[in-house]
């Protein structure tokens, strides 16, 4: 069987009509790639469509503030994406005049862009014979070869490339790399895929040796660790609150948040003196204080489950670097902080 005519002609029936492959500009390609890196389609659509909107061309992204673009990737998370695809779209604006690097081993020099991205992006813009390993195509050669490598270890990345690579089309790179990523979402599905009507079932290894629930193995990932988040919500009497912007290194940076004090344990009402508060603007004024939820918003993260609680923090006098609570919406923010201004709505106060 010619495995990756069998995928084409599989592809040229079942794919998807997505605004990304109508078109070879590598611009286009190069943001929907970079959306799509750990995000499903379904959930990577409308923002690619906002995105195209506001910054059509490579130029309007450099031009655009990082805060504007961090607002719009807002509730995408791995927000380390958004402001790789800043510095990113500045470079071949500045440094390159706009045009983007056309063949793989350039692409890979390009802030943000790994192995996959830079053979998404060769082969379907530019032809180059370059084929693609993302999960997707990690279980359709794992189950279709019956490899237990794990797709996670330094062996099974070198062991899947040679295969993919092995295995491209020659005339069709572009296709045949769309069409086995498709075959993997729709039809080689993580869990219960239909393998009933699956036309290279005939061939496939996990299949004959029920292997197919089994197949990638993944090595376990690193433990995940607990952290006790506590929200400070500030306000005064003309309705400002202290909003703040994360400059530190890490998953929010540059994003912004109510004032933060981390604790040992989540904490109940009763046990609000266990906050140290000293270096916080509370210190040194007279407030009321209320705690918004008793039991916890978990916000569950890839490596970090944090605890959070919300302190409603009400103060006599007015907060210098307060801003109006009418203006949050206006500032990027993690989900979380986001969830909690939609939800309270600053009502009553």
């Amino acid at each position: 069987m010619d495995f990756n005519k069998e995928l084409i002609n599989w592809y040229s029936i079942h794919k998807r009509e997505l605004p990304w492959r109508g078109t070879q500009n590598p611009y286009f390609i190069w943001l929907s790639e970079i959306i799509l890196q750990q995000t499903q389609v379904k959930q990577g659509l409308p923002y690619y469509e906002s995105f195209v909107k506001t910054f059509p061309t490579v130029f309007d992204l450099a031009n655009a503030s990082e805060e504007s673009i961090l607002k719009l990737w807002q509730g995408l998370g791995y927000y380390s994406r958004a402001r790789n695809l800043h510095t990113t779209s500045k470079y071949i604006a500045n440094e390159l005049n706009g045009v983007f690097p056309n063949n793989y081993n350039d692409l890979l020099k390009l802030k943000g862009v790994g192995d996959y991205t830079a053979s998404a992006i060769a082969s379907i813009a530019f032809n180059e014979v370059t084929a693609v390993v993302d999960g997707n195509v990690y279980r359709v050669l794992s189950r279709y070869f019956g490899i237990k490598t794990p797709i996670n270890s330094t062996a099974g990345i070198k062991q899947f490339k040679t295969l993919a690579t092995s295995l491209i089309d020659m005339i069709e790179p572009a296709t045949y790399n769309q069409a086995i990523m498709e075959f993997g979402a729709r039809q080689c599905k993580p869990k219960n895929p239909d393998c009933s009507i699956c036309p290279i079932k005939n061939s496939c290894i996990s299949l004959q040796k029920n292997l197919i629930n089994t197949l990638p193995v993944k090595l376990k990932k690193t433990k995940v660790t607990n952290k006790y988040f506590n929200f400070l919500i500030c306000i005064d009497k003309n309705k400002h609150v202290l909003f703040e912007k994360r400059t530190g290194k890490g998953i929010w940076q540059n994003l912004y948040q109510f004032p933060l004090v981390e604790s040992k344990k989540s904490l109940k009402v009763n046990e609000f003196h266990l906050l140290n508060l000293e270096m916080t603007v509370l210190k040194s004024i007279d407030f009321d204080y209320s705690l918004y939820n008793e039991v916890d918003k978990v916000h569950k993260l890839s490596h970090q489950h944090l605890y959070t609680k919300f302190w409603i923090i009400e103060v006599e006098q007015l907060l210098e670097q307060g801003i109006s609570i009418n203006n949050l919406a206006k500032y990027p923010v993690p989900v979380l902080i986001g969830d909690f201004i939609n939800e309270f709505k600053f009502m009553g106060l």
